[in-house]
């Protein structure tokens, strides 16, 4: 009995090291996950920085055009290409506009922007004024003999006597400067974003401003412009889709796809599609891009399916 005592008060003893030597080594294994986790999860970190995930892909007007099924699914149309005229291949066209007879031309970029008249049919540059290299300058829009190119970030639109390209003032507005076009009462302007804004043509005062829609869902990086007839045409940057927004409500009422007008060896050394003109004596468009060697003649017409 007496044994049996020492014994378990030996084993009892003998237990206690043990014990304390399992938590130690359970609070080390611990400390080690937590350094591990840590450790991962700032190595993660570093990953992503270098690896960060690519941008959800966005639905293009022509997709959003031809999948949906409504009443109010918009007209989908297509180039047909009544000539091919020549385009100065350093051109980074932003605005352009015909005016009885006369191109005018918008070229953007810092150091190389500037305000042109071309020949509509050769593309030979009639005469040109250069930006000051501190703008990069955007949209272009004709109110009777003004002439008014926007500028991307600086927040404010050179005005020019259309007659002999004289500046003749500055107005300043919030934001960006994409697109602008002139409907006869009010300016339409664009910023890359969902929406136009309608300014006053003297003051540049927002009026009102219009959230544009292809199907219900938002029409965004509007871009150039042009008011054609109480309708608004729009570029869409990064693709070959143009616009035909009705002003009232902001709908998208037809997608325009103005993809392969250039051979795949031209688009390669070419921007994106950007330019559009109406002219009225031919009821015709003239469109060009940013960089591209020539301008298309060209009318919508509804694309085969």
């Amino acid at each position: 009995m007496a044994g049996g005592v020492r014994s378990g008060a030996q084993t009892g003893r003998g237990q206690v090291p043990t014990l304390q030597r399992s938590k130690e080594r359970l609070a080390t294994l611990r400390w080690a996950i937590l350094v591990i986790v840590l450790l991962a999860l700032g190595l993660l970190k570093v990953w992503y920085h270098f690896h960060p995930a690519p941008p959800p892909k966005r639905v293009t007007p022509s997709e959003m055009a031809a999948t949906a099924n409504s009443p109010n699914a918009p007209e989908r149309l297509t180039v047909k290409v009544l000539s091919v005229r020549p385009h100065d291949p350093e051109a980074f066209t932003q605005g352009l506009l015909i005016d009885d007879g006369s191109l005018f031309e918008s070229t953007g970029l810092n150091g190389r922007s500037s305000l042109r008249e071309v020949d509509p049919r050769t593309g030979a540059v009639k005469r040109q004024v250069s930006v000051p290299q501190q703008y990069f300058a955007e949209g272009l829009a004709l109110v009777g003999d003004r002439l008014i190119q926007l500028t991307w970030q600086s927040q404010k639109a050179l005005v020019y006597n259309r007659a002999d390209f004289k500046p003749v003032g500055e107005l300043r507005y919030d934001g960006e400067g994409w697109g602008l076009c002139w409907d006869g009462a009010r300016l339409v302007m664009s910023d890359g974003s969902d929406h136009l804004t309608f300014r006053d043509p003297r003051t540049f005062a927002v009026l009102s401003t219009l959230k544009v829609t292809v199907a219900g869902q938002p029409a965004y990086q509007l871009n150039e412009l042009e008011c054609v007839d109480g309708v608004i045409y729009a570029n869409v940057w990064q693709t070959d889709d143009i616009l035909r927004i009705d002003p009232k409500d902001g709908r998208v009422t037809a997608v325009i796809d103005a993809a392969g007008l250039l051979t795949r060896e031209e688009r390669l050394k070419t921007d994106v599609l950007n330019g559009i003109a109406w002219d009225p004596a031919t009821r015709s468009f003239l469109i060009t891009g940013k960089l591209w060697p020539k301008m298309f003649q060209v009318q919508f017409v509804p694309a085969s399916r």
